[in-house]
């Protein structure tokens, strides 16, 4: 029996994957934990706790380095709510072209007798421009980047793309008339509106700064609903006021954005649909239920991914440090322990590695997880049965 921890409200969708072998919310000292926004940072860890899912493709909520200390693989739900996330964009390109916020707020300010020929000859303040014929440069082309990149170039638009760290799934998805940017600059130089969807880290932090936006033509319309921190705020406020940006839409408010007619807000609610939120709920229980019960992994933030068919009676998961000698170790070990190796495979990640040993011969399993555990550089070892 596994015992799975939930923290917010995860959609009911999810919580009825998990099958008769699976219990919710009965111990704080559970093998998994469920999550959304709560954040982990801070908490203490349950050393039982053998993986954290995050419903969602935010993970900044984490503490990696505790939970990789604990021996706890992490994960996320990339793509669950990519279709919300491309919808409020593309929503977005539309309000922006049209100057529509402007124009309700007009109209619900102005009545009157007069209203209808007042507003015949006072409407063109409202004007816009279509969207047909404009460029879009789209920064980062993964699940949510590819969707916007295939809508607006349905909207008859231009599209260039720039992700230099696409992988080889992601670029499946990116539709043959999107234009591909060798470099930031070739995507921003010709751009009406630019549209940001890359992961928040070390390298795209103020990704989008002051050189960034001098590339951009004059009236470019700048959107950010990735994560906060990619667009430097304060060069986007000395670019509106220098009337070279047009407009600056975010789902990431901040002081120094805020009460602007040139700015437009939205309080984090890229993802916050109902659908999507059953997406991720029901993605982050599968993914408890193949790590917990195979010990395979994908979609992990702090482990690689390692995908192996269960050809044994029993298997071994090792999450250990990637530092040489790590695998001899492992199977000279083994070897002592008479452990007839049907299949081995490891990968690694940064500073850590995680290994997979399939074996069809019964052992002393107490006494061989035990030696391996006392290994140093060992995380976490996990004997699976099938």
């Amino acid at each position: 029996m596994y015992n799975v921890k939930t923290f917010n409200a995860i959609a009911q969708e999810g919580l009825d994957e998990f099958h008769a072998d699976y219990q919710l919310n009965q111990t704080d000292d559970a093998d998994a934990f469920l999550i959304r926004s709560v954040d982990l940072h801070g908490y203490d860890f349950p050393k039982n706790l053998k993986a954290i899912v995050r419903c969602g493709a935010g993970f900044n909520n984490i503490p990696l380095d505790v939970a990789t200390e604990n021996g706890t693989a992490v994960f996320n739900t990339p793509g669950s709510n990519a279709n919300a996330v491309k919808e409020l964009v593309v929503a977005m390109l539309i309000i922006a072209s049209r100057n529509l916020f402007s124009a309700a707020q007009y109209a619900a300010q102005n009545s009157g007798a007069d209203i209808s020929t007042r507003t015949e000859r006072e409407k063109t303040q409202f004007n816009g421009t279509e969207l047909t014929g404009k460029t879009l440069a789209v920064i980062g082309v993964g699940h949510v980047g590819a969707r916007v990149a295939t809508a607006a170039g349905a909207l008859g638009m231009h599209v260039i793309g720039y992700d230099p760290y696409l992988s080889a799934n992601d670029a499946w998805h990116i539709p043959t008339t999107t234009k591909r940017a060798a470099t930031l600059e070739e995507a921003l130089v010709n751009a009406d509106y630019v549209s940001v969807h890359v992961p928040k880290n070390s390298e795209t932090t103020n990704m989008i700064s002051t050189k960034e936006i001098a590339l951009m033509p004059k009236g470019t319309v700048l959107l950010n609903f990735a994560r906060g921190g990619i667009v430097d705020n304060h060069a986007v406020v000395e670019a509106l006021d220098a009337g070279h940006l047009k407009r600056y839409m975010t789902d990431f408010g901040e002081p120094e954005i805020l009460n602007r007619k040139d700015v437009l807000v939205t309080p984090h609610i890229g993802g916050s649909t109902l659908q999507a939120e059953a997406n991720g709920a029901v993605q982050g229980a599968d993914t408890i239920m193949t790590f917990l019960e195979t010990g395979n992994v994908m979609h992990s933030v702090n482990l690689p991914s390692l995908e192996v068919p269960f050809v044994g009676k029993y298997r071994l998961t090792i999450m250990h440090q990637n530092i040489p000698n790590m695998v001899g170790q492992i199977a000279t070990l083994l070897a002592g322990a008479d452990v007839n190796i049907e299949s081995m495979s490891n990968a690694a990640r940064d500073k850590v590695a995680y290994s997979i040993i399939d074996t069809n011969n019964e052992f002393d399993f107490d006494d061989v997880v035990e030696k391996l555990e006392a290994i140093d550089a060992v995380y976490r070892v996990r004997l699976l049965k099938k």
